[in-house]
């Protein structure tokens, strides 16, 4: 504490860094753990996805290892979303426990001046005791994007599905009807899917321009929660009926078949964003031995 009765600076250093913005109060550690709540932006590109792994950089990798920088401590981030390579997120929501007395604007922009360009905290909020990010969650909003233009653009190459030709989005928008409601979606989800079971809840898909952007074609889809790759074949098939490739009708016959090589491919990774989590008290409890 300084003469004057201010917190004095807490100072982080890794290698060159030196990190003075950070205010922490004299005493270092709380005696009660702290849950702390972030949404996370970040730009899939050169990253490998949500999950840590051993051979490439990821969100939550990368996430622990500038909070174990800032709180002197190692620590374990459970995330919303496992997002694969490539995929993008605006609204992921991640959550960590710690003593540490740091405040809450200081976690977020301590975590900024750490983390790589491609990831950042937008928000830092205390959460419940029995918060998680991917087990309260109740609904999640993926968008997907689809460049139709002839020529390519450098501007939409990392973050849409390029397509030459222009696409049908009334019969998108059509086809995806079929798949509003709870169903089993055992034909949308890749084959190493390990999920116990297949039934999910898509609550609204909607196709349509994005603002602004005549040649962008915006995939929506809002549910309770997803298969692995589930929105991403969903948007290959609707992309194929967009092309008239499949009549409008067949959507609900491959829903019905569950089987997967009667979808569509599965759409690149770069379209996809996560754009938000929803939490509205109904609580999904995990899986036993999950945390």
């Amino acid at each position: 504490m300084t003469a004057r009765g201010r917190p004095r600076p807490c100072i982080v250093s890794r290698g060159a860094l030196v990190m003075r913005d950070v205010f922490c109060a004299l005493t270092e550690y709380k005696s009660a753990v702290r849950h702390i709540r972030l949404v996370v932006e970040y730009d899939g590109t050169g990253l490998c996805g949500w999950q840590r792994q051993a051979n490439g950089p990821t969100v939550q990798g990368h996430l622990e290892a500038a909070l174990a920088t800032l709180l002197s401590h190692e620590v374990a981030v459970a995330g919303a979303s496992r997002t694969d390579a490539g995929v993008h997120a605006s609204g992921q929501v991640a959550s960590f426990r710690t003593e540490r007395a740091i405040a809450l604007h200081g976690i977020r922009r301590g975590l900024n001046s750490l983390l790589p360009a491609a990831i950042a905290i937008v928000s830092a909020t205390d959460a419940a005791d029995d918060f998680h990010p991917r087990f309260s969650a109740t609904g999640k909003h993926y968008r997907y994007l689809l460049f139709t233009r002839a020529e390519r653009s450098p501007r939409w190459r990392d973050r849409a599905w390029h397509h030459a030709q222009p696409l049908d989005r009334a019969a998108m928008q059509g086809a995806a009807a079929a798949l509003v409601g709870e169903h089993d979606f055992a034909a949308f989800r890749a084959a190493g899917c390990t999920a116990r079971t297949t039934v999910r809840r898509i609550d609204q898909i909607d196709v349509a321009e994005l603002p602004g952007e005549p040649a962008i074609v915006a995939v929506d889809v809002r549910g309770n929660a997803f298969l692995r790759n589930m929105v991403r074949i969903v948007v290959g098939t609707l992309v194929e009926v967009g092309q008239g490739r499949r009549p409008l009708g067949q959507v609900a016959e491959i829903l019905a078949a569950r089987d997967r090589t009667k979808a569509g491919i599965t759409a690149p990774a770069r379209g996809l964003e996560l754009v938000s989590v929803r939490y509205d008290g109904r609580k999904m409890l995990p899986p036993l031995g999950v945390e």
